[in-house]
């Protein structure tokens, strides 16, 4: 049975703050995001960063589209794996997909899956049963979900047959490795914001 959200998020923010970090909200321009990624990253590094303005694009593969075993390999051969900061394993099935556990983010399993042209990243966030007031909750996502980059919701079936709200996104399956890799990321922090903006929407489960 999937896990909620909030129990990955909750590991999460346990790991940081055993690391001695802090919690701090900032406000930015939107197209400066991947810039305040990097800041962060250097800054629990022990780097004091000196970014110059700059865009990544997301370019195409030289070598084609990737495969889901093509990737696989790839994914498993980057720093972070390395690092320990992911691990990544093959989902068998009708159509192989890759499952990626977010050490960093409290061990969080997202799920990626190439198909044709395209990759798509997705993680489990919450029963739909367990939204309060499920109508009110979706107008909410609807109005609100611009302000997680990159990502937006759906609802699809568990393996346990229940209904569940996922967080998704997509790109080209013939993106370089690098922008992959900050698809991934920026779905996982998307994943643990969400859940801390949205918890008050949901039941009290015991």
């Amino acid at each position: 049975m999937p896990k909620n959200s909030s129990y990955y998020q909750s590991r999460y923010r346990t790991r940081l703050r055993k690391k001695g970090y802090v919690k701090r909200e900032v406000w930015i321009p939107p197209d400066h995001t991947e810039i305040l990624k990097e800041c962060e990253s250097a800054l629990r590094a022990g780097v004091l960063p000196i970014i110059p303005k700059k865009t990544k694009e997301r370019t195409m593969s030289e070598d084609g589209n990737w495969t889901t075993e093509t990737l696989f390999d790839a994914l498993t051969a980057c720093e972070a794996c390395r690092n320990g900061e992911m691990a990544v394993e093959i989902v068998e099935g009708a159509d192989p997909a890759i499952l990626v556990t977010m050490s960093e983010f409290g061990d969080l399993p997202l799920l990626l899956s190439v198909s044709g042209s395209q990759i798509l990243a997705d993680t489990v966030l919450w029963p739909v049963e367990e939204v309060a007031d499920a109508a009110a909750f979706n107008d909410l996502l609807l109005r609100t979900h611009k302000v997680l980059p990159l990502s937006t919701f759906g609802i699809s079936q568990g393996p346990d047959g229940k209904e569940y709200y996922e967080m998704f996104g997509a790109l080209s399956a013939g993106s370089i490795l690098e922008s992959v890799l900050f698809e991934i990321e920026t779905l996982a922090d998307n994943a643990m914001q969400a859940a801390a903006a949205y918890q008050a929407d949901l039941k009290k489960v015991a």
